[in-house]
């Protein structure tokens, strides 16, 4: 049990098709941080949010910046052991392009999320708030149980 670190789903490198520019890309990546410049859209450093993690004793706080996101918008789903919180920013500007209304435009939007182990957690009694961009969620450990020694008698 890892406690509440972060999914990371890793491909196998040697199962991926070969890409000439895969290396360039991780590169850039890497240096400028975010997505690769051209092809996929960059969402202003928002293609993953950023959490903080605290551990309180008999409970954990997590607590994700979201600005600009309205509540409705912001999912926690509880699978398993596994936590996702998603979050989708809707673009309203596109209609007004149109018209000329914009000189420049740099709000993201789009669809962000990650993916958390819960396994030590008591996910009935979590609890979640959301204020000021910020997400909070309370999440209850697990109690451990401790295992009472005994012998057992051979017959």
């Amino acid at each position: 049990m890892f406690e509440l670190r972060p999914f990371e789903h890793r491909t196998n490198r040697a199962m991926r098709p070969y890409d000439p520019f895969r290396e360039m890309e991780e590169l850039e990546r890497a240096f400028f941080g975010g997505r690769p410049f051209g092809g996929e859209r960059d969402f202003g450093g928002l293609t993953e949010f950023k959490t903080d993690i605290q551990d309180k004793g008999d409970s954990y706080l997590l607590e994700a910046d979201l600005p600009g996101f309205k509540k409705e918008d912001i999912h926690i789903d509880l699978d398993g052991e596994t936590m996702t919180i998603s979050a989708e920013r809707h673009s309203e500007h596109e209609e007004k392009d149109k018209e000329g209304n914009y000189l420049r435009c740099e709000r993201s939007y789009g669809s962000y999320q990650r993916s958390f182990d819960i396994s030590g957690i008591e996910e009935g009694a979590m609890k979640a708030e959301y204020a000021d961009g910020v997400l909070k969620l309370t999440m209850p450990k697990k109690q451990q149980t401790v295992s009472s020694a005994r012998r057992l008698e051979i017959q």
